[in-house]
């Protein structure tokens, strides 16, 4: 590979950038397809404000993951991490992911708290490799598509 072959390839590495109020549609597009049971347009207009750090992630131009954390004094909960479908598997959400964790320590975040679903291995694994430890489990808390309920493990990690 030439020089100019590894500047082009540099500059095709995906961004992240804060959400702005014009992303949301698009970020709800990626929460219908990337989750059991998304959440609504207006539950993702409703997680921002100065108490929020949402970042999407930008990949050849276009918005494919995003990152609804809200801090509260020296804590952060990540409420919703997503990556649309086609572009799962390519370490994207691990990139969203440390990035979000590297701007909390910025802002002297100590602790990131988050839940995720008992059946979501992936998403456990990679927190599980970024330092989240599981704390406890809230029984039926995720509805499932067909009804019923399903456990959420709670996790944190020491920023």
């Amino acid at each position: 590979m030439n020089f100019g072959d590894k500047f082009n390839k540099l500059n095709n590495m995906p961004q992240i950038f804060p959400v702005e109020a014009d992303d949301f549609d698009c970020l709800y597009e990626i929460e219908r397809h990337a989750h059991l049971v998304p959440w609504s347009l207006a539950t993702l207009k409703n997680n921002q404000g100065e108490r929020y750090l949402n970042l999407k992630l930008v990949d050849a131009r276009r918005i494919v993951g995003f990152a609804v954390c809200q801090t509260v004094l020296d804590e952060a909960t990540l409420f919703n991490l997503a990556v649309e479908p086609a572009s799962q598997g390519k370490g994207f959400g691990k990139i969203l992911l440390n990035k979000l964790m590297g701007e909390l320590r910025k802002k002297g975040i100590q602790i990131l708290w988050l839940e995720v679903r008992e059946s979501n291995s992936i998403a456990r694994r990679l927190y599980e490799k970024q330092g989240f430890n599981e704390v406890d489990i809230r029984k039926n808390y995720y509805p499932k598509p067909n009804g019923g309920r399903e456990n959420a493990v709670v996790m944190a990690c020491y920023l």
